[in-house]
């Protein structure tokens, strides 16, 4: 649902006639990192934020064994992995905050550049991360982005996860549908679609300009 919702608002973010939808799937975006916080603190285990942390430990130890010329490169392959994914989670909230901004019009020009900046350099981080997935792949014989969808590896081994939490992943969709229905109903294509009158804000500024001519 990340990906999904990054990857519309992007495609969307230089289209005036697209702008609710680029507007609606960044609030997404956002709604989504939420319960990703969450899910990193009371989820599974290996989903915690205490299991990634983990992971980046190893940075500093893998970059002294560097040094000395004694490198682990399957550990690197494993900690670019865990970098690019921690990267695209932590610039999701300035992505997120700076674009809120710019639709409140809390700011100047100059959030737009910053929300701008950070969709860019969101993207950047997600293109080494699709990069690493396929070359680790190829490098491994073995499809590394199917687990991803399915939650389970090829392979004998315990289940790490006992749960795959259809209930909750239903409960995700239906509030993710049911915000995008009600910003639907808010928007003005659902005004006019509905019969509803509507004046926009600068409907009476442009009548009076004209009344004075």
């Amino acid at each position: 649902m990340m990906a999904l919702s990054f990857a519309g608002a992007y495609i969307t973010a230089e289209s005036e006639t697209f702008r609710l939808e680029h507007v609606t799937l960044g609030y997404t975006l956002g709604g989504v990192l939420l319960v990703r916080v969450v899910w990193g603190l009371w989820g599974p285990k290996y989903e915690r934020w205490s299991a990634m942390w983990g992971k980046l430990r190893g940075l500093g130890a893998w970059f002294r064994a560097l040094r000395s010329g004694d490198v682990a490169w399957r550990q690197a392959q494993n900690l670019f992995m865990a970098t690019a994914v921690a990267t695209i989670l932590l610039s999701i909230a300035p992505l997120v905050l700076s674009g809120l901004a710019v639709d409140q019009e809390w700011t100047g020009d100059w959030m737009e550049e910053v929300h701008e900046f950070m969709g860019d350099f969101m993207l950047s981080a997600v293109l080494a991360h699709i990069a690493a997935v396929v070359v680790l792949s190829l490098l491994r014989k073995r499809n590394l982005a199917m687990p991803m969808l399915t939650g389970r590896v090829p392979g004998v081994g315990p289940d790490l996860a006992p749960s795959n939490h259809r209930f909750l992943t239903a409960v995700l969709w239906v509030a993710v549908l049911s915000f995008w229905f009600w910003q639907w109903q808010e928007s003005p294509q659902a005004q006019v679609a509905s019969g509803t009158s509507w004046v926009l804000p600068f409907a009476g500024k442009a009548q009076s300009e004209d009344d004075e001519d």
